[in-house]
């Protein structure tokens, strides 16, 4: 059975991205809350992903307990690197 979601999520996405609509599939039907931040033609966001994790694509999920702003950040391609993230926070998410 799925949970709703107790982490903080923020998923880092552009407009037309696959990826970033398969997770926000994803978090819709698991009920996670989360909050997106666009990359469209936003440069000075793509470097801060570099700052942050050395990266310059999306998407990026970062994830953090509820009772925490450290963040853990996914940056590998494919759902099942987000749903593990997820798990390991404590998130509540079941497959």
């Amino acid at each position: 059975m799925t949970q709703i979601n107790e982490a903080k999520v923020i998923l880092w996405a552009k407009d037309g991205c696959h990826y970033c609509q398969e997770i926000k599939t994803y978090f819709q039907e698991n009920k996670v809350a989360y909050q997106v931040i666009d990359v469209t033609q936003q440069d000075n966001f793509r470097d801060i992903l570099f700052a942050k994790y050395g990266v310059r694509y999306v998407p990026v999920v970062e994830i953090a307990p509820s009772d925490s702003n450290v963040y853990q950040g996914i940056t590998e391609l494919g759902l099942e690197h987000v749903i593990e993230g997820l798990h390991t926070v404590g998130s509540g998410v079941h497959e």
